[in-house]
């Protein structure tokens, strides 16, 4: 029974954890993985995982380059 109580906290509080590192994915961002090291090593300090999630909520500009090359061609 204690243990079903311990993954009951644990699992959101992992996915709490993780969510920048889900957002830069789910956007495709091309740091996701600095996002996801940021997130690993500094992200139990409450400032490293709000970097973060500002990385991964940063505007991705490498989608934009691509389409714009693929136009002048």
């Amino acid at each position: 029974m204690d243990i079903i109580i311990i993954l009951i906290i644990l699992i959101p509080l992992i996915i709490v954890y993780f969510l920048p590192t889900m957002i830069a994915s789910s956007r495709k961002h091309k740091n996701t993985g600095s996002i996801f090291i940021i997130n690993l090593f500094l992200g139990l300090t409450f400032l490293g995982w709000v970097i973060a999630l500002a990385i991964a909520l940063s505007h991705d500009d490498t989608k934009r380059v691509e389409n714009h090359d693929r136009k002048s061609c």
